[in-house]
């Protein structure tokens, strides 16, 4: 017997309903941005109950007529006006009393957002005017149910609504895999930058030392990089030199033809102590 294929439209009651009791589902974002000298996390303070005035990770629940990638994009954009080129989903929360409410589950997602003070800090040395498109921090602006919107360094975080303090040790965690294993620091820099901001950010993240002249001989053997701006005239030596990603149309990290993909392994005890993950 043949079935008819049930298209949802928008706005009109679903032609099924069942006797369990219904889970609601809400999507957070999990904002991490760098602005040259620390790693941030993006937090709002709820404007309503439950957990009134206390911060949390932009979010809300998801409309029955989106998916949840696109709940979680319009939260945030409706709670910080920001938008992200970079969203990772992380895992599904779904502790039974996590939300006082009812009973809720969460996505979160791993976000990356390239700070506007940073790009312009490395545009001015670089001497360019313009290093693309970038919102900037001006432009977290709070909204929605959300009273106030702002950058927390990872390492001094405020009490967190829910179970985001979980939510946030999971997502740095993620991170921190796809750091060494993606390359997904071009979503983080601006187009161009010294070695010594991207070893710290390196640090910041992994929460580590790392041997500067291993990290650079590192990150230049893996051919993901390429020499950016020249020096100004009459700038000291001792002044870094600026790189760029090789970043392929779509947006990731490429490398020549011929040479080996990008990704930092993890384990660093098969690279004689010349790794880029080797602490001091």
């Amino acid at each position: 017997m043949a079935h008819s294929v049930y298209k949802y439209r928008k706005g009109e009651a679903y032609p099924h309903c069942y006797k369990y009791p219904q889970v609601a589902v809400t999507a957070d974002c999990v904002v991490f941005s760098y602005n040259g000298r620390n790693v941030q996390v993006l937090l709002i303070k709820r404007g309503g109950e439950p957990f009134k005035d206390c911060w949390a990770f932009p979010g809300g629940f998801v409309n029955p007529d989106e998916t949840v990638e696109a709940g979680a994009a319009r939260e945030l954009l409706e709670e910080t006006s920001l938008r992200t080129e970079f969203m990772r989903q992380i895992r599904v929360f779904s502790a039974p009393d996590r939300d006082p409410r009812q009973r809720t589950m969460t996505i979160p997602f791993l976000c990356l957002w390239r700070s506007a003070q940073l790009v312009q800090s490395t545009s001015s040395a670089c001497g360019e005017s313009d290093q693309g498109s970038v919102a900037g921090d001006v432009g977290v602006i709070a909204g929605d149910d959300a009273s106030d919107a702002r950058w927390f360094d990872i390492e001094n975080l405020p009490d967190l609504a829910f179970d985001h303090r979980q939510i946030f040790s999971e997502a740095l965690d993620v991170l921190r895999k796809v750091l060494v294993n993606e390359d997904i620091a071009c979503h983080l820099m601006p187009k161009t930058f010294t070695m010594p901001q991207l070893h710290r950010l390196y640090e910041q993240i992994l929460g580590k030392k790392l041997d500067r002249r291993n990290f650079a001989r590192k990150m230049l053997a893996e051919n993901i990089l390429e020499a950016a701006c020249k020096r100004k005239d009459g700038t000291p030596s001792r002044i870094p030199s600026f790189y760029s990603f090789r970043v392929s149309e779509g947006g990731s990290i490429s490398t020549p033809e011929g040479s080996s993909s990008p990704g930092l392994d993890l384990d660093v005890s098969q690279r004689q102590g010349q790794g880029i993950l080797d602490a001091v």
